[in-house]
């Protein structure tokens, strides 16, 4: 799927966490529902880095594109090292390492340790990067046609005053762990389940997904994981852009609601 489809997916993701929580008599506080409904939108765009020219390697001017030059090396060289005789030959690394399961909870896990680790500026750096693509993603026509500074500084402004909202009592700091020092451990979370939302959408697409390597299926390391071919689409087409995301703005808004108790 392209960049604002799959952010439109992982906010509604985490909604849909906000409301099953609910449900479950736990319900979380509005401000980690509304930054981790940001940070699964921004990090529903992380697998792309292995994309030249995805939405995430305009995210961060020079800097995001030489990142996913870097990543699509990494990708095709581990591609190259792992594939059994059954996979395809491949010339590049997309849809390969950062498409799998192996990476969704490495990049949560590195994104729990950061924030436990470095603290408040573990935590500003998380909801900078990922309030940025979450804008990239959401709002993707403003983000096209305005300066990369004004994405920055908006960037910095939510997460500077999301932070703060957070660090009040009872707003969520320790949401779900509650140990001393585990602050914040939560933030993984919607790290991990917006890598996962973005492997599922590509799963539905033509090309399919590795999402479970590298547990090998009929012989190939690098299964492409999908269902069957008459019910998958190219990316772009008019079933992602008039039929999922606006399934996906619906079930969004229908999960939040929930999660606040409007409903």
């Amino acid at each position: 799927m392209m960049g604002p489809a799959h952010s439109l997916s992982g906010a509604a993701a985490w909604l849909g966490v906000g409301a099953a929580t609910a449900a479950a008599g736990h319900a979380m506080p509005w401000p980690v529902l509304v930054a981790g409904a940001l940070i699964c939108a921004g990090a529903a765009l992380a697998p792309d880095l292995d994309h030249k020219s995805a939405t995430i390697s305009r995210a961060f001017g020079p800097l995001s594109k030489w990142v996913c030059e870097v990543v699509d090396k990494l990708s095709y060289a581990v591609y190259k090292a792992t594939r059994t005789r059954a996979d395809a030959r491949r010339s590049g690394g997309h849809r390969t390492l950062t498409h799998t399961w192996v990476w969704a909870a490495a990049i949560g896990a590195g994104a729990s340790a950061l924030a436990v680790q470095c603290g408040r500026w573990g935590v500003l750096a998380l909801l900078f990067v990922h309030v940025v693509l979450a804008v990239e993603g959401l709002l993707w026509r403003a983000a096209r046609v305005s300066s990369d500074i004004l994405v920055w500084l908006l960037g910095a402004a939510g997460a500077w005053i999301l932070a703060g909202i957070l660090d009040q009592p009872g707003n969520g700091a320790n949401w779900l762990f509650e140990a001393p020092g585990q602050e914040y451990l939560w933030l993984g979370l919607p790290v991990v389940l917006g890598a996962l939302v973005h492997d599922v959408g590509d799963a539905l697409t033509v090309s399919g997904c590795p999402i479970l390597w590298p547990i090998p299926i009929g012989g190939k390391r690098w299964y492409p994981i999908g269902p069957p071919k008459v019910l998958r689409f190219r990316a772009g087409s008019w079933v992602e852009v008039r039929v999922l995301m606006p399934v996906f703005m619906v079930l969004g808004g229908v999960g939040g609601a929930f999660a606040l108790g409007l409903v």
